[in-house]
């Protein structure tokens, strides 16, 4: 018999819920790996990002951006896609364990609430470049803040305008 694959839907928790799952990981000696961002339009660079931050823990939890959040990071006409459905593609990688939607400008109490072991940003950040704020909380509850190589030539906003220029 087939095995079933669960779900992306599942994996689409509320932030409370996502903290009993964490606490959870906590007691099995699990370590947590986070990260945050809009994935308005999923591309190869997402997927090698998430796969290769996945390998640094047990457990992977995104941190995505609601609508309304991406368009008061990127503007008016983001995003394409809209939050739920960018929430069920993550969770429909391999990858991913968990999805947490937020509408903050930053994931402070976020991070303060769900305690993560490592954060992994992309390359295309740096210690002094991500949000003091979010740095600030991340050292608070003892993360190991880590930064993966930038996949160039892979980004939504040139996927966009490649769209709007053919």
């Amino acid at each position: 018999m087939p095995s079933t694959i669960q779900n992306p839907s599942e994996l689409i928790m509320s932030l409370s819920d996502a903290i009993k799952w964490r606490n959870k990981l906590k007691i099995n000696g699990k370590k947590l790996v986070v990260t945050n961002g809009c994935f308005d339009i999923l591309h190869r660079g997402h997927s090698e990002y998430l796969m290769n931050a996945r390998n640094h823990g047990d457990a992977f939890l995104i941190l995505l951006n609601s609508d309304k959040s991406v368009q008061d990071l990127k503007g008016p006409t983001r995003p394409i896609v809209d939050e739920y459905s960018r929430a069920y593609m993550l969770a429909s990688l391999k990858c991913v364990d968990s999805i947490v939607l937020f509408s903050t400008p930053q994931c402070t109490d976020l991070f303060s609430s769900i305690k993560p072991d490592i954060y992994i940003k992309g390359g295309d950040y740096t210690i002094d470049t991500i949000n003091k704020e979010e740095k600030e909380a991340l050292l608070a509850v003892n993360a190991d803040i880590q930064f993966l190589p930038f996949i160039k030539g892979f980004s939504t906003s040139n996927i966009v305008e490649k769209i709007k220029n053919s």
